[in-house]
């Protein structure tokens, strides 16, 4: 099988039936029907093509069957110097967060257990206290993202016959489509946007309040991704909380250390201000798994959690494990700089990056050398903070090298720019060195 009338080549007489080659592979047996048939379609669309086939027909049908049996979500390796970098899972889990994890599937949990009373729990109980501990506030609960906790406590303080004021200039849309004008709409409420797309006073919302019993909340929503410089006022958040009504604060990035974010607004200072709900993404600048989380008033806990959607948006056992163990670290807040990786890749100093980076370039020899570059933050994160240091360029054509650097086991992300690919060592870690290295030699 895999010969034809020459030695060596496959021709359309000689192909094999789906069977046949399937009964020449390991596998499943599925897998191994699926391989078979792709591989020698494969190859009957080459021949009449005007194509060779494979030398090897039972060799091609082989890798066919093991790309089959890799899994779709796999490990890469993230040399972008993008931290937070949405297509590769944002903020990679602490070393102990991982490990709660593993321990909450191993088996069963009290995910929904009072063990002192035998009677059933809250899961939210499992990082309400921690949550308020490290904010101030006086409840809180987790959803499964950032723009759930956004469209929960819209749905939970106004709802279906009240308005949400918001700001022109806050009228935002984010990664994926995700518009707050449309998350009002789906919470049932109706929007009532005040002041101009640049400069928004006080007096815009005193306006708008004329009737406050028509106002379910005010929405203040942080610009994530972009700025708005020049001619602009805005209201802070702490004026907003004087007016008698409600505020939803959404502040994005979820920063807790005070040591990173500067120019993000922290959770536990929106919540000192008076903020009815503070939401914020878990795997943004808090550095944990994909989460929403929500804190603020008691009263306004509460009505979220009564409210039908709650179920529905309600966090599972791992990414709720991984998130306690996340803000367990943040008791120590300079243990949380070290252990969450997130937080020491934006922290990393010149030293530690240099020398990262000569070793990667010394490794993989003449096609690479040291340059300087610009990492980012990202995740709709400090969208203006550059973070400059170095990198290592490789020659060669630029589409190819990241192609190949893909196609390896596990796959190298690079970044293209000005035509160079580079490897940027701020997302790499001492263990990611060698892998890149066999990466780019095609090792």
């Amino acid at each position: 099988m895999g010969a034809g009338d020459d030695a060596g080549t496959v021709t359309l007489r000689a192909l094999p039936a789906v069977h046949e080659l399937a009964a020449a592979l390991d596998g499943a047996p599925v897998l191994a029907v699926a391989a078979a048939r792709l591989a020698i379609d494969e190859c009957r669309t080459a021949l009449l093509a005007g194509q060779p086939g494979p030398g090897d027909l039972v060799a091609r049908a082989h890798e066919v069957l093991a790309e089959l049996e890799r899994p779709s979500l796999r490990k890469v390796i993230n040399a972008t110097g993008v931290i937070l970098h949405t297509n590769l899972g944002r903020a990679p889990l602490a070393a102990s967060a991982r490990e709660a994890v593993a321990r909450a599937a191993e088996g069963y949990s009290n995910l929904e257990l009072d063990l002192q009373s035998g009677e059933r729990g809250s899961r939210h109980a499992h990082v309400e206290s921690l949550l308020c501990e490290l904010t101030g506030a006086e409840a809180a609960i987790v959803v499964n993202n950032g723009a759930a906790a956004v469209l929960l406590a819209a749905a939970a303080l106004a709802g279906p016959g009240r308005a949400i004021v918001v700001a022109r200039g806050q009228l935002v849309e984010i990664g994926g489509g995700f518009r707050i004008p449309e998350v009002i709409a789906q919470s049932g409420a109706r929007m009532i946007e005040v002041g101009t797309t640049n400069r928004t006073r006080l007096s815009d919302y005193e306006r708008a309040l004329n009737n406050p019993d028509d106002v379910g909340a005010i929405m203040r929503v942080h610009q994530s991704n972009f700025r708005t410089v020049g001619f602009v006022e805005d209201v802070p958040v702490q004026e907003l909380c004087e007016l008698g009504v409600p505020v939803i604060d959404d502040v994005g990035s979820g920063r807790m250390a005070e040591a990173v974010g500067g120019e993000e607004p922290a959770v536990s200072d929106s919540v000192a201000a008076g903020s009815a709900l503070v939401c914020c993404s878990g795997d943004k600048l808090l550095g944990g798994p994909q989460a929403g989380l929500m804190v603020g008033r008691r009263e306004a806990v509460a009505a979220a959690r009564r409210h039908p959607l709650a179920r529905a948006m309600r966090i599972d056992k791992l990414s709720l494990a991984a998130l306690e163990a996340t803000l367990r670290l943040y008791r120590d807040p300079q243990r949380a700089l070290r252990e969450i990786p997130a937080l020491a890749m934006l922290t990393a100093d010149e030293a530690t990056l240099a020398a990262r980076a000569e070793r990667l370039a010394a490794a993989i020899g003449d096609r690479a050398r040291v340059i300087r570059a610009v990492a980012k933050v990202g995740g709709g994160t400090l969208p203006l903070l550059d973070l400059e240091g170095p990198a290592v360029a490789l020659d060669g054509e630029p589409e190819s090298v990241a192609r190949a650097l893909r196609a390896h086991d596990p796959p190298v992300i690079a970044r293209i720019h000005a035509g160079i690919v580079m490897l940027d060592p701020r997302t790499l870690t001492e263990d990611d060195v060698p892998l890149v290295v066999s990466a780019v030699r095609g090792e």
